[in-house]
């Protein structure tokens, strides 16, 4: 036995606090009830689960995907405004996958792909303290003082982020280009910290997520993880 959510992260249906809400939102059937409430436990062997109408299953083959994100795709399984989705490129693939976390509209660079929720939801949680790496173009001269508080943490909305690990990598006539790694997860997070020392982002590129680096894979491309950095990625 085991918890609702639990299995249907087992399934590759969503992380398992995306599971909780669908659950709350009326979309998940136990044995052709809907169930709303969270508790409810469920026997992989004998009880049948569906998810708006869709009988869900555990897939026996994870998958593990790394992904070159372009600027101008959504980084949602599908978009009301319709949009180019990350999932475009992945219509055909053998088994349903699910974007690790996101990536803004206007920023590009590594996204991790896979059908493993378990695992998702436990890069996902803000216990780990999962690194993403992100090599940015600030405008103007980023100052020692401003990178200095940077690392300190700033406010963003009433709260202060945690401390970031931020390096000047070289300035430009016009701009500041930094390497700025962070271990939050909050909604446009490094533009608004760089917003919040009076700079704005020109241009962002994630280039690192945990273990995983972006490489010389080539935008708008993707490929499987090797063995080895699954495994760095079980690790942490």
């Amino acid at each position: 036995m085991m918890r609702l959510q639990k299995y249907m992260a087992l399934c590759g249906v969503a992380s398992r606090r995306r599971a909780e809400q669908m659950i709350l939102d009326g979309k998940v059937q136990v044995n052709g009830q809907t169930v709303r409430e969270m508790g409810v436990q469920v026997d992989e062997e004998k009880d049948q689960v569906a998810v708006e109408g869709e009988i869900i299953r555990p897939e026996g083959e994870k998958h593990y995907i790394a992904y070159y994100k372009p600027i101008g795709e959504v980084t949602t399984v599908s978009d009301p405004e319709g949009r180019a989705t990350v999932m475009d490129k992945f219509r055909d693939y053998p088994v349903r996958l699910f974007p690790v976390g996101r990536l803004d509209y206007d920023s590009e660079g590594l996204l991790l792909l896979t059908n493993d929720g378990e695992l998702m939801n436990r890069l996902l949680h803000p216990s780990r303290e999962v690194s993403k790496v992100y090599l940015i173009k600030a405008s103007n001269d980023v100052t020692e003082e401003e990178i200095r508080s940077l690392r300190r943490g700033v406010m963003i909305e009433g709260k202060l982020t945690s401390p970031a690990e931020v390096r000047l990598i070289r300035k430009e006539a016009f701009d500041t280009v930094l390497l700025i790694s962070i271990h939050e997860g909050r909604n446009r997070q490094v533009r608004k910290m760089v917003e919040a020392v009076g700079h704005q982002v020109v241009s962002l590129r994630r280039v690192a997520f945990g273990p995983i680096l972006l490489g010389d894979l080539p935008r708008g491309q993707w490929r499987h993880l090797t063995d080895t950095e699954v495994r760095k990625l079980k690790a942490l």
